[in-house]
């Protein structure tokens, strides 16, 4: 079993063509604080993390997702990880350097087995933040992202083996077989899930709110700020975290979420769980039917970046 390196999900970057659009979305409806810009760039914090940013938005004639970013402790760490995956045959996109990012630190690229951009990272410095107060409906931090893929056994095997993400849950349909695949880095129940879909894509970025009271303002916030609601508010089974999710203007699924189930990982079984039962969807019955509509926006667009790394 590969040593766990890897400690938490840093940030998700995102390629758009209508930049402005987004990034007003984003830093104004869904509740995030750009920190730094550049032409056609802009790097989101939430303003309750630690991280320099949790999303990246970049201009590009392509929609895409840029890459997803997971945290190490030390540059070590990610000098090992980056000779194992070499080691193993996964091309790396560059050797570990000093990152030209916002926060700096240390870290190198790679692409995945289905052709995903993912950067590991070290000592990026720690952004000032603050505690999110009673009643505010805007993100703590990045929950998890899940990824639509359309060898979804091949690319947790490729997590599984290459950076000791450990299975949390699985879903599974009585007729379609297995579905998602929850997976962790840490306590978290999860930090990256993986759904079968018809192509590689973004399914859903998930945002953590302070608590139940500022995630139900939240969704009403979008709601009446007219963001078309996807799915929910409800509470899953699987992590037993609250969903609601929403669309943002260029279709990428967005989520509000709080109380993700922290694990005892040395006692945890991963369940099988059918979610043809209600109750493993939404415990509270209050989101609207998981039905086929609902799971055609969460494939998304086919990802137009797989094996090519962003200019950025």
């Amino acid at each position: 079993m590969t040593e766990r390196l890897i400690t938490h999900l840093r940030h998700v970057d995102l390629a758009v063509p209508d930049f402005d659009k987004q990034l007003g979305f984003y830093s104004g409806t869904w509740g995030l604080r750009t920190e730094h810009t550049d032409s056609g760039l802009a790097y989101l914090a939430a303003e309750g993390s630690p991280e320099q940013y949790i999303v990246r938005l970049r201009q590009s004639a392509d929609k895409r997702i840029d890459l997803i970013s997971f945290g190490t402790a030390t540059a070590a760490d990610v000098d090992t990880l980056a000779g194992q995956l070499a080691a193993d045959g996964v091309q790396l996109i560059g050797e570990p350097d000093t990152l030209q990012t916002p926060g700096g630190g240390y870290g190198f690229r790679f692409f995945d087995n289905e052709g995903r951009t993912v950067e590991i990272s070290s000592d990026v410095e720690a952004r000032q933040h603050r505690t999110i107060e009673e009643g505010e409906s805007i993100p703590v931090r990045l929950s998890h992202v899940v990824l639509n893929s359309a060898d979804p056994e091949g690319t947790v095997a490729f997590y599984e083996k290459h950076l000791a993400f450990a299975l949390s849950d699985t879903l599974m349909h009585p007729r379609m077989g297995n579905m998602m695949w929850f997976m962790r880095t840490n306590a978290w129940h999860h930090s990256m899930a993986v759904a079968r879909g018809p192509h590689p894509s973004l399914h859903h970025a998930s945002f953590e709110m302070r608590g139940i009271d500022e995630y139900m303002r939240g969704t009403g916030r979008l709601l009446r700020a007219g963001v078309e609601k996807i799915w929910g508010p409800g509470r899953h089974m699987a992590g037993n975290n609250t969903f609601s999710y929403f669309l943002d203007p260029h279709g990428n699924t967005v989520e509000y979420t709080t109380e993700l189930e922290v694990l005892d990982e040395d006692t945890w079984h991963p369940h099988l769980y059918d979610f043809t039962n209600p109750e493993v969807s939404d415990q509270w019955g209050t989101a609207n039917a998981m039905n086929e509509f609902v799971a055609q926006r969460s494939f998304n667009d086919p990802d137009k970046g797989l094996f090519v790394a962003p200019p950025v």
